[in-house]
């Protein structure tokens, strides 16, 4: 039992940090609607029910956040363990950005 406690509490370490994502999502978004109204949207502004769906703002609450973080730990750990798998097969002992080049197809593919 204690050893699922140290894995749960490894993993939680291990995650990007949810400001880090939010500030991510925000940046986006905000590109996004300068590009396509010219700037006119809110970010963290909650919309009113009658607005409509075009001026409503975008936002991400706590567990999105979560879900988005741990997705980006799984996706970069994954990258990295098919990287250095080939990187072994090909006797290197550093993975190169050619390996991660090489994987990345059928990654994204998979995710």
């Amino acid at each position: 039992m204690d050893e699922d406690a140290a894995m749960s509490n490894s993993r939680t370490a291990e995650t990007f940090d949810p400001d880090l994502i939010h500030a991510i999502f925000k940046l986006v978004w905000r590109r996004r609607a300068e590009k396509s109204s010219g700037g006119n949207e809110n970010i963290d502004v909650e919309p009113a029910p009658e607005t409509s769906r075009r001026n409503r703002s975008t936002t991400a609450n706590a567990s999105v956040l979560k879900v988005s973080c741990e997705l980006l730990r799984i996706f970069v750990t994954e990258a990295i363990q098919r990287s250095a798998f080939i990187a072994e097969a090909e006797g290197a002992t550093v993975i190169e950005p050619t390996h991660l080049e090489r994987v990345l197809p059928q990654l994204l593919l998979d995710f």
